[in-house]
């Protein structure tokens, strides 16, 4: 099995210097696609404008998302895949020859196993939910089939061409391997799939969201300390980031496994809490076009003021608890507060103009 592998990693390396000797004038291109391809994006953009143009859409690309990424957690404890940055010099399959040299930019290291890639499981499933969206969208429509027809092409052509540029760019920044950016591709996919014929997320409850918050947070934690009690050292990835990382300011805690774990749970409490938080607000306003679209605007606003808080994480507990907390209120602001306070506003001049 390790010679198999080897042969496998020592591939993924070559690819990874070969786009790095022959694309490196776009390696900035390749870090901003690695960035946007975060689930990040997701939560922070996607989200406030699919919620009000089309609130289903936005509450199956959230479940889409928490779920996929906390099996892609799951999976990637038990895969145990390493990265390229570290494997290159930890391996004794180039022998005595000199390992190819690999370099680093500053979102090279990342602290989690490798296997499968999570921007790739993640950017396909979101986009999976988007493409399907706007293709039921244009047949609700009565969209002529040409057009439809031209559409389908278009918007899957697309979704592929994005994949590839995110699965290019994770090799390039030797984050990861392609078997292991492939693999989160197929399953991202499937992940999509499988939530697109469950329709109980669209009227489950606050109390159901809180007991799947609570169970998924439980199970990877209790994983964990089973595994560790059988010896398995989970966090056996972060001394070789921390090793083999060119900058020790590279290595971010952000991207350890109980930091992204604490941030999706966030997210899907935050959207259990934003729809079911007694919201007096829903006027007439709120289904017309300038009131939806001034919702998605000041929301963005505000998700990026939110985003521009950063905790330090020399006190993890307090670090994770924090990054809970932000993670619920991105998804409180869209949901509750912008529409509240823009019907509050609209309200209240709709009262001094009768007065």
């Amino acid at each position: 099995k390790d010679g198999v592998m080897d042969l496998l990693h020592s591939w993924g390396v070559s690819l990874a210097v070969h786009l790095q000797t022959e694309y490196s004038a776009y390696e900035s291109w390749f870090q901003v696609v690695s960035s946007v391809a975060d689930l990040h994006t997701t939560f922070f953009i996607f989200f406030p404008i699919w919620f009000h143009l089309k609130r289903d859409v936005a509450i199956k690309l959230i479940w889409v998302a928490v779920i996929g990424d906390w099996f892609n957690l799951v999976l990637k404890w038990v895969l145990f895949g390493e990265r390229p940055y570290w494997w290159v010099h930890e391996t004794k399959f180039y022998g005595t020859d000199a390992a190819p040299a690999l370099r680093q930019v500053p979102i090279t290291c990342e602290t989690g196993p490798g296997s499968p890639s999570g921007h790739a499981m993640g950017s396909a499933g979101v986009g999976y939910v988007m493409v399907t969206a706007a293709l039921s969208i244009a047949a609700q429509r009565k969209c002529p089939v040409l057009l439809y027809w031209l559409l389908q092409i278009l918007l899957w052509m697309l979704l592929g061409l994005v994949e590839l540029l995110v699965c290019m760019s994770r090799v390039y920044v030797a984050a990861h391997f392609p078997h292991q950016v492939i693999s989160g591709v197929i399953s991202g996919i499937i992940v999509a799939e499988v939530f697109s014929r469950q329709q109980w997320i669209y009227r489950a409850s606050l109390h159901r969201y809180f007991n799947v918050t609570l169970f998924l947070l439980v199970f990877a934690v209790g994983f964990y300390v089973l595994l560790k009690a059988l010896g398995v050292d989970l966090l056996w990835t972060l001394e070789k980031a921390q090793k083999w990382c060119n900058h020790p300011t590279w290595v971010h805690m952000d991207t350890s496994p109980f930091a992204s774990l604490l941030r999706n749970m966030g997210s899907l409490f935050g959207l259990g809490l934003g729809l079911h938080l007694p919201n007096g607000f829903e006027s007439k306003y709120s289904r017309s076009a300038p009131f939806r679209t001034g919702c998605i605007g000041v929301s963005l606003v505000l998700l990026q003021l939110l985003d521009s808080l950063t905790f330090s994480s020399n006190n993890q507990a307090i670090f994770y608890l924090l990054s809970f907390a932000k993670s619920t209120a991105a998804l409180l602001v869209p949901t509750t507060l912008v529409p509240g306070g823009i019907s509050l506003l609209l309200l209240g001049k709709k009262d001094e103009k009768n007065s």
